[in-house]
């Protein structure tokens, strides 16, 4: 197996990640072994989407693998060991099952007029600070908490916090990471559970039509969420129900202004072919790790029983044996299934809702600002799986 190095924290590399994507598959083989992360890696569609399905890897390391916990970081793992995002069947099958029963398609679908009358309010808000302003701070952040917030129904006036808690969390999977960010994350845990906490126990003497009234009530075969699995569920459903659509909405509306897309494209008739090529083009998340339960066959290498191998999902999603210039923003491609939200049994239960959001609000954004532009270069903040923007400064200024 070849071997790369890239640091992940490198300016060049947090610019231009995709540059180095290319230089690995340039060499011949899509597999290769990533030095800085001391783990093999793929940029190949095909190996990815298999991985991703297969079920002798997984999330969740074995017994004899399991990496050293330091007591500073004890807090974020009393959250996590209980996120669906850590867990392989059973425990993740049944708890996926339970959250799916109050989580459901109609449920999200409901949220539509909501998430358009929201981007219309933050338009509007946006606006009011002058033709100038920072197109993250203003719609792509708060759009999603808000929403997520409403649907489990925790007061949206709290959003603040819930991103500082979210953010300082989700830092424990960036690269790069140091004691600080771990101490910050389980903080920032022992904070959010404490909320949730209290949210739960309000929620089970005043149930309401909210999400976390349905975690509490929803049962199969007897079985239901614990307290602990509720919170962690809860915390998981705020953290990715916006972390990575804010990146999303952020790398499309720049992707838009950028390219000079013709606006044509909002409209009902293509908007679902711009929002997949949004995801292909520059995802959000750009690495999962599997762990390896069996020595295991992948292209030209073997992964052997007790070692992880690295999911390169933007690497993926513009592989030229799957699509045609990969390199290019064409909204107008045919649709093929990406590897954005991942794939098999950990497919991100959230995606729906992010779909519904980018469907819903872009065009509401680009309808009341068509002379939207950007008005400064955007720089990617050092962030390391995530891949998003510092700050989107636009202009409506002729």
């Amino acid at each position: 197996m070849q071997k790369f190095s890239q640091s992940p924290t490198a300016p060049a590399f947090v610019q231009d990640p995709y540059a180095f994507y290319e230089r690995v598959r340039n060499s011949g083989d899509p597999m290769f072994f990533w030095e800085d992360y001391d783990v093999a890696a793929t940029v190949s569609y095909a190996q990815v989407w298999a991985i991703l399905r297969d079920r002798r890897f997984g999330r969740e390391a074995p017994p004899d693998c399991r990496p050293a916990r330091p007591p500073h970081q004890r807090e974020f793992w009393q959250v996590e060991d209980h996120s669906l995002l850590e867990l392989e069947p059973p425990r993740h099958t049944r708890l996926r099952s339970l959250i799916l029963r109050a989580f459901t398609s109609r449920r999200i679908a409901a949220l539509g007029p909501e998430i358009e009358q929201l981007a219309h309010q933050l338009v509007e808000r946006s606006v009011a600070q002058g033709p100038d302003f920072d197109l993250l701070d203003t719609f792509a952040r708060p759009l999603p908490v808000i929403i997520i917030a409403r649907l489990l129904g925790v007061p949206e006036e709290r959003a603040d916090d819930l991103l500082a808690w979210s953010n300082a969390m989700v830092g424990m999977y960036q690269a790069g990471r140091t004691h600080e960010t771990e101490r910050a994350a389980a903080q920032a845990a022992l904070e959010f559970r404490a909320f949730m906490l209290d949210y739960v126990d309000y929620r089970r003497a005043r149930p309401a039509d909210d999400l976390i009234t349905h975690l509490i009530a929803a049962e199969e075969d007897g079985e239901k969420l614990s307290t602990d699995e509720l919170i962690s569920t809860c915390i998981l459903l705020l953290n990715a129900g916006h972390e990575a659509t804010v990146h999303t909405i952020g790398n499309g509306v720049h992707a838009i202004l950028d390219h000079g897309t013709p606006r044509a494209v909002l409209e009902p008739a293509s908007i679902d072919g711009l929002v997949e090529e949004i995801l292909r083009y520059d995802s959000p998340l750009h690495m999962f790790q599997r762990w390896a339960y069996d020595d295991i066959e992948i292209g030209r290498h073997v992964i052997r029983k007790g070692e992880k191998v690295a999911c390169l999902l933007a690497a993926a999603n513009r592989d030229p044996s799957r699509w045609s210039a990969p390199q290019e923003f064409d909204p107008a491609r045919p649709l093929q299934t990406n590897v954005a939200f991942g794939a098999g049994v950990h497919f991100c239960i959230g995606a729906p809702l992010a779909r519904l959001e980018l469907r819903t609000a872009l065009p509401v954004l680009f309808h009341r600002l068509p002379q939207l532009r950007l008005s400064a270069p955007a720089q990617y903040a050092p962030k390391y799986h995530f891949h998003g923007f510092e700050s989107l400064m636009v202009t409506t200024r002729p």
